[in-house]
């Protein structure tokens, strides 16, 4: 089966997940994604190479499970881009590459001397997407940022917790994700221009923009009426204001630490949820108005019917009648008990160098005539020197063995 985007290369600088989860994209639908690293700090541009979690115990630059899980099927060289050689070859792979990509900081491939009025020069049509913080452009462009930074100035931070508390933020850096999707749509558009055109094109993405673009409708609130987020109810990030709903929000059950998401869209999911419960105390929540003026008090008294059933057990009966509801799940329980993952294909297992078989994240779509596939583990560092060098680029043997030498691998 032919891959979608089989036949484009991408001369890749990305790292983390903003950056490197765009090209995994890219390498799981074909694209022959060259990462390029650097031998002398070695994992210093990805801090993700030596991090945790670790497969049984085994600890190194090529053994950090996020850095292999975000970087699946690329390729892996070294160059020191301290020297003119290292240099040099980047300007050779440069040319015969499609795209190049990078997540740093505004303005570090411009003090390497490639910036893209360079990269024009060295190939007209090449397509450069940066992905930084807050753009090339403007007074924040030279500030650096991570991924909680990001979600707390564009305002998401702000969004999330419960009525007379601190904002929760967060936790995990979901902006790394969600800046991951925005640049992978980015180059597969400035590919498809160049494919139409001929045209190459500079792509600057802020990630704080990306961010800001999440907000909807709390933004379109102040614009409209003047009406600020954090009142003396809100926000209450469980519940739905738009639309209004209520039930809605997350209920304890029973068992350790267990959860239940329940959503009532309408009267009909409410008495449907009522005539489950079978207990007088919901008959004044009959009337939509008094649910959502009492709030407090039903999601109160549903907790203490909700705290005696099991969650799975009571997401089956309230999928049934059918109420949107689901279980609160567990990484465990997503991946070892939920069938439906297994059966999408989201768990494939890859062969890594160093690590032997691994699962990793696959790509929640599939396209049928032109899918996605994953077997290959992410590169050791400068695994793929020879090959790329080599087959690519017409090094010999001998030379690519001075090279390393030399330090320029």
């Amino acid at each position: 089966m032919n891959k979608a985007l089989e036949g484009f290369r991408i001369c890749d600088f990305t790292g983390q997940l903003a950056g490197a989860g765009a090209t995994k994209w890219l390498a799981a639908f074909g694209a022959e994604v060259i990462r390029i690293e650097d031998p002398v700090r070695q994992g210093r541009w990805d801090i993700l190479r030596g991090m945790e979690p670790f497969k049984d115990g085994q600890r190194g630059l090529d053994y950090g499970g996020a850095f292999n899980n975000h970087n699946t099927d690329k390729l892996g060289i070294t160059l020191n881009l301290r020297t003119d050689k290292g240099k040099e070859i980047l300007t050779e792979l440069i040319r015969i590459s499609d795209a190049v990509t990078e997540n740093f900081a505004a303005g570090v491939l411009d003090k390497w001397g490639f910036d893209y009025e360079a990269l024009k020069a060295i190939k007209h049509d090449i397509v450069y997407v940066s992905n930084c913080g807050f753009g090339h452009e403007g007074p924040y462009s030279r500030y650096k940022t991570w991924g909680p930074i990001v979600q707390a100035v564009s305002g998401l931070t702000f969004s999330s917790s419960l009525p007379g508390q601190e904002p929760a933020g967060w936790g995990y850096s979901y902006m790394d994700h969600t800046g991951a999707y925005y640049m992978a749509m980015a180059i597969m558009l400035a590919l498809l221009h160049r494919q139409q055109t001929g045209e190459g094109q500079w792509v600057d993405l802020a990630c704080t923009e990306a961010a800001v673009t999440l907000n909807g409708p709390a933004l379109l609130d102040w614009t409209v009426n003047e009406r600020p987020m954090r009142t003396e109810t809100a926000p209450n990030s469980n519940r739905s204001q738009y639309a209004p709903m209520a039930p809605h929000g997350i209920y304890a059950c029973k068992g350790d630490d267990d959860w239940i998401a329940i959503s009532c869209r309408n009267n009909s999911d409410w008495q449907q949820l009522a005539s489950l419960i079978g207990d007088e105390w919901t008959a004044p929540y009959d009337d939509e108005a008094y649910r959502l003026a009492h709030q407090d008090d039903l999601d109160r008294t549903l907790s203490e019917w909700t705290r005696t059933q099991d969650k799975f057990e009571l997401q089956t009966k309230l999928r049934a009648l059918p109420i949107p509801a689901s279980a609160v799940q567990k990484p465990q329980e997503r991946i070892e008990r939920d069938p439906t993952t297994g059966n999408f294909g989201l768990w494939p297992t890859v062969e890594h160098t160093a690590i032997g078989e691994i699962q990793v994240d696959g790509q929640p779509v599939h396209l049928s005539g032109t899918d996605w596939q994953s077997t290959r583990g992410a590169p050791c560092l400068g695994e793929h020197n020879h090959d790329v060098l080599s087959r690519l680029l017409g090094y010999s043997t001998d030379e690519i063995e001075a090279l390393a030498e030399e330090g320029v691998l």
